[in-house]
């Protein structure tokens, strides 16, 4: 096993992957020649050829459309979107075809193409490249959303998006592609799409997150030990579908939950989990649940955006307020 980072671990299960399977194909913006914005995609073209690693022209309706026809005649195309900003052009290809392909044929076409993007905020990038979308592509039905939270998740969860047989947006906290490493295991595995990560067993109080709010969760954890506060940590990792039965069980458990969240507030993803909780776990609920989250603002521009994004300060206020409740 090799320590990687993020861009290292996505950028393996690439190369194995089209090893293994030549139906596998990457296109989008200056994924090839400069091996994407990121790195993500560096020395692929280099090893398969022009032909599977495709540099397209800046056109993400393009990208995904064509991206769309390679994956119904046979094809397994991984299509990047340079920025998560960027992804709304697609969203009528998205929505309208690819995520409906499978019932609107009752089945005779299936459409496995997984999108690839960075998103979130907290690398100081300009507008339109710190967005957090990931409750408005959950709203599409047919769509699998996937967010990964390490390396080592990310490459098993990449690796399970491009088997699957149906369209996956894949989500890369960019905040985090070169913060951590880890040891991540050269060759085939996979991770379950649906099935959430317990990172940490706790009895006080669940605390849900997914992608760069894992870490934030976890230094907050750190700190609230000297409180004598035991957090249970679930890293959802599959937005859509939520593996509901986790949740459950834990704030059965519990009794207490906050949800974390980087995009706004009002119709965001942990309001969807309240109302899950709710429906599976309300009886055992002993405090109202916490949400912290992003405003409902735009992200703001590099000097301010510190002051936006969820922090452990924050997160020990809202656990704090649900155990004392």
């Amino acid at each position: 096993m090799t320590k990687l980072n993020m861009v290292e671990a996505i950028n393996l299960a690439l190369r194995e992957e089209m090893d293994k399977d030549n139906r596998v194909v990457v296109l989008g913006e200056d994924v090839g020649k400069e091996g994407g914005v990121f790195r993500v995609t560096d020395k692929l073209q280099e090893r398969f050829g022009a032909d599977r690693v495709i540099d397209t022209p800046l056109a993400e309706s393009g990208i995904v459309g064509v991206a769309f026809g390679m994956a119904v005649n046979g094809l397994r195309p991984v299509a990047e979107i340079q920025f998560e900003g960027f992804l709304y052009p697609c969203l009528d290809q998205i929505n309208s075809h690819i995520s409906r392909i499978r019932n609107r044929s009752r089945g005779r076409f299936t459409c496995p193409l997984v999108i690839r993007t960075p998103y979130g905020g907290g690398i100081h990038a300009p507008e339109h490249h710190s967005e957090s979308p990931e409750a408005i592509l959950a709203h599409i039905p047919g769509l699998k959303v996937v967010i990964p939270a390490t390396p080592y998740e990310a490459k098993g969860l990449l690796l399970s998006s491009i088997r699957d047989p149906d369209p996956v947006i894949f989500m890369e906290p960019k905040r985090i592609y070169r913060a951590i490493r880890e040891e991540v295991s050269e060759g085939d595995y996979t991770i379950p799409l649906g099935k959430a990560r317990m990172v940490q067993e706790g009895k006080d109080v669940t605390v849900i997150a997914w992608g760069a709010m894992v870490r934030e969760v976890l230094s907050a954890a750190e700190q609230l030990k000297a409180d004598k506060i035991d957090m249970e940590i679930i890293d959802l990792r599959t937005i859509s579908p939520i593996d509901v039965e986790t949740i459950a069980n834990s704030v059965r458990k519990t009794g207490r939950a906050v949800i974390v969240h980087e995009a706004p507030k009002t119709c965001g993803l942990g309001a969807e989990i309240i109302a899950l909780i709710n429906e599976k776990a309300f009886l055992s609920l002993q405090a109202p649940v916490e949400r912290v989250t992003g405003f409902d603002i735009p992200v703001p521009l590099p000097k301010s955006e510190h002051y936006y994004l969820p922090n452990p300060k924050r997160i020990i206020m809202a656990v704090k307020k649900v155990v004392n409740f």
